[in-house]
């Protein structure tokens, strides 16, 4: 028993298959497997400088799952906003200060640090601000959007 243990350690703790660029955005084709300096970081239209982007899974614009990264620079503000399905947001480094509500207000945020989680209803506006640089990884189903509370928050305006 302890032999079968210590190879299936052995296969687990061995290399992981590269992932090409081409395998990514995943879209069920197969199993695919990762590490996260094999991301493709780009920009996020939506939320403007400081904030990047990675698409481990989907394409958001569709009916279908998704699975993305979020790189936020320290003090990144996240204003308040709307998505038109459930967020769920885990935060993987740095700390994501985080609230309901339709105000910015930095006093009523709940700081997530690594491991903390949200899950966040349609249509529920939320907001935050990331302590340090800070990775989320957010799933859900698509399609999907953000719709800023205030139009002047929007960079896409």
């Amino acid at each position: 028993m302890k032999t079968i243990m210590l190879l299936m350690l052995g296969m687990s703790l061995g290399s992981i298959p590269a992932v090409s660029a081409a395998d990514m955005p995943y879209h069920g084709n197969g199993h695919i497997m990762g590490t996260a300096d094999q991301l493709e970081w780009g920009p996020v239209g939506s939320m403007g400088e400081g904030a990047e982007i990675a698409v481990i899974e989907g394409d958001m614009t569709e009916e279908a799952p998704f699975t993305i990264r979020l790189r936020l620079e320290d003090g990144y503000e996240i204003r308040p906003h709307v998505h038109p399905a459930y967020e769920r947001v885990t935060v993987l480094e740095g700390t994501l200060h985080f609230a309901h509500g339709e105000s910015y207000d930095t006093a009523a945020t709940q700081p997530l640090p690594v491991g903390g989680f949200a899950i966040m209803s349609p249509g529920d506006p939320m907001f935050g601000y990331a302590e340090g640089e800070t990775v989320i990884q957010l799933h859900g189903e698509g399609p999907w959007g953000i719709e800023y509370l205030d139009a002047a928050d929007d960079p896409r305006q």
